[in-house]
């Protein structure tokens, strides 16, 4: 068998899998082992280790895990590689259960031990036996905190708290992350300065439910100041930040006075991504979710009515045990009155040790496929109707690079584009720099995504032609 040369010690290799959230989680862990001295490669096969930071969500981003630990595995095999660490949400989730099935990894570390993966690494390279790392998801991060940040240099996310106040009946997240811890204003907004004094334009706030972020602090302090509300003002007023976008908001935290806030406000952008799951108040009831269908609607009334250029992305579950044929067309004619700008859809799986996976009422596979197609295409037509009425707007375009498509375009984002989970803007004619925000005029629309030129705009409002 080759044996790993000498000259990748000390190099580490992330593979980073899931959500943003964990992204920060591995770039904690590459800021963490650069202070201790280690170097991180872009190429598996130039490492000595290499850490994989999983996600054990669904059934899919477990699937992806495993198959990509497999795959490291093989290279450890081949002597390409001499460490393989398996760390985050899988890991914490199935504990003793992934070491038992998983020989090809070295070392199992937890969502609640992942801060420490340098006293970690230097124990094992010591000649330390002890290959599982598990603790209580209590960490939480704060300014000081050593973090990298992994994404282009104009862009960062930011994460606000850990673990989850609901307890949805079909979801794990609890299980694996535990409660709601929130950071402090002050924590998060030096975070913020620190990131726009590194390049940073735009800061996109993450966790698992942003309307729920301080709850915490206030049951432990009433004179707590921490609030949706509060943190969005302080955010705002962070010199050199231009945008501000918001993700994963529960709906019953929207009140008036925090949408008048992102009205006003000349940094946070007009998106909502508002995760609803579905409409009809037996399922949601059953979901334990916290909102009725009425309530649900006053809020997007109250968007769409204080901000009629908003988008608005939510996303929803078919097929959750139980669900009728009639709840499942409710569910479609309310997004059909809606006309979201944005929805994505999953067909529900059960998971181990939630309400829902216990649910004696489990719906087919086939049905729930069915439901989960009809779904899409009707949203298709929606969205493609949406995308035309852009055709002729001018909007502020924050520039990212060369289309990923032909060198011969530009790529990148309006504002009512989140990274990597919505299309982007193409740009056919004007040049400018990355990072830079552009005015774009669209003159075309694709399913998804959009073209235009880049123009300026005159002191009196008029398009200059470049």
């Amino acid at each position: 068998m080759k044996q790993v040369e000498s000259s990748k010690e000390n190099k580490v290799h992330f593979i980073s899998l899931g959500c943003p959230k964990n992204l920060v989680d591995t770039e904690i862990m590459v800021g963490t082992l650069m202070k201790d001295g280690y170097s991180i490669v872009g190429d598996e096969e130039s490492a000595d280790t290499v850490i994989i930071n999983t996600c054990g969500f669904i059934e899919d981003s477990k699937r992806e895990s495993i198959q990509k630990i497999l795959e490291m595995g093989e290279l450890k095999k081949q002597g390409k590689i001499k460490r393989l660490v398996v760390a985050g949400c899988l890991t914490q989730r199935y504990k003793s259960d992934i070491v038992d099935e998983l020989p090809e990894a070295d070392l199992f570390v937890g969502s609640g031990e992942f801060q420490n993966i340098d006293k970690i690494l230097d124990e094992n390279k010591k000649g330390s036996e002890k290959r599982t790392f598990f603790n209580l998801p209590t960490y939480l991060q704060d300014s000081s905190t050593p973090r990298v940040n992994t994404q282009p240099k104009h862009r960062a996310y930011l994460k606000i708290s850990e673990g989850c106040l609901k307890r949805c009946a079909f979801c794990a997240i609890p299980l694996i992350r535990g409660n709601l811890q929130s950071r402090t204003i002050e924590n998060v907004v030096n975070e913020a300065k620190l990131l726009v004094a590194g390049g940073v334009k735009e800061i996109i706030i993450i966790s698992h439910d942003f309307t729920d972020y301080g709850w915490d602090l206030k049951r432990k302090n009433p004179e707590s100041k921490e609030s949706p509300y509060e943190l969005l003002r302080a955010l705002d007023q962070v010199e050199g930040l231009q945008w501000i976008r918001l993700l994963y908001l529960y709906p019953d935290g929207l009140d008036m006075e925090t949408l008048k806030l992102i009205k006003n406000s000349k940094k946070i952008v007009k998106y909502f991504d508002m995760p609803l799951q579905h409409i009809n108040n037996d399922v949601l009831k059953k979901m334990n979710r916290k909102m009725t269908k009425e309530e649900i609607s006053e809020v997007v009334k109250n968007i769409r009515t204080l901000m009629p250029e908003a988008i608005i992305r939510t996303q929803f579950i078919v097929g959750f045990p139980g669900e009728t044929e009639d709840q499942f067309n409710e569910l479609v004619e309310f997004i059909k009155e809606n006309e979201f700008d944005r929805v994505g859809c999953f067909s529900y799986s059960p998971e181990e040790n939630t309400p829902a996976g216990k649910m004696l009422d489990q719906l087919d596979e086939e049905t729930k496929q069915r439901r989960h197609d009809i779904l899409m295409k009707t949203q298709q037509k929606i969205s493609k109707k949406l995308q035309q009425r852009m055709i002729g707007k001018v909007l502020d375009v924050i520039v990212e690079g060369l289309s990923e498509e032909t060198d011969l375009l530009l790529q990148g984002r309006n504002s009512q584009q989140a990274p990597e989970i919505d299309g982007v803007t193409l740009i056919n004619s004007g040049t400018a720099d990355v990072g830079q925000i552009v005015k774009v005029r669209i003159t075309d629309s694709l399913e998804y995504d959009l073209i235009g030129e880049i123009v300026e705009i005159s002191e009196n409002g008029e398009i200059i032609e470049l």
